[in-house]
């Protein structure tokens, strides 16, 4: 079964049973509704390759708040973290319509971190994790555009 068949039939209060022992997939949502995706590169070059795809697609780029940084000048040590936030207002916008409050994750955020390990991941919130929490059922098809677009834009960073 596919990720985004996954997260629809979560969306529509359907059990999927995992085998016993098994696990999901890094890019595969937790029960907190993170997904993440383990980059191939380093976070700047994590952070390039995204925004020139965003770009690419004609998404709307909204801002990059380095974490790492606004750390720093708080006398802080963080790993690199930085917070991208891009969206498609015409898409978006259907989800504010069917409940306000769903504003609070919108626009799409997208994290690029390095973990104590080395390893850059990019983590964002899963859409069908999105609308269980706000409550929205009649949506299902642009929550399902809205995974396929941030699935592949974090494809342009996999491993090969």
């Amino acid at each position: 079964m596919t990720s985004l068949t996954r997260r629809l039939a979560a969306t529509l209060g359907i059990v999927l049973a995992l085998g016993a022992g098994a696990s999901a997939h890094a890019d595969e949502p937790a029960g907190d509704g993170l997904v993440k995706v383990r980059s191939a590169y380093p976070v700047d070059e994590t952070i390039r390759r995204l925004r020139e795809d965003i770009a690419a697609k004609g998404i709307m780029f909204f801002s990059a708040v380095d974490q790492q940084q606004l750390a720093a000048q708080a006398g802080i040590t963080l790993r690199p973290s930085t917070l991208l936030t891009f969206g498609n207002p015409p898409l978006g916008a259907q989800f504010l319509t069917s409940n306000p409050y769903s504003g609070l994750d919108w626009p799409v955020r997208l994290l690029v971190l390095q973990d104590e390990q080395g390893t850059v991941w990019a983590a964002y919130t899963d859409f069908a994790w999105i609308a269980r929490r706000h409550g929205i059922t009649d949506r299902m098809p642009q929550f399902a555009m809205a995974s396929r677009v941030v699935e592949s834009i974090t494809s342009t960073i996999r491993p090969k």
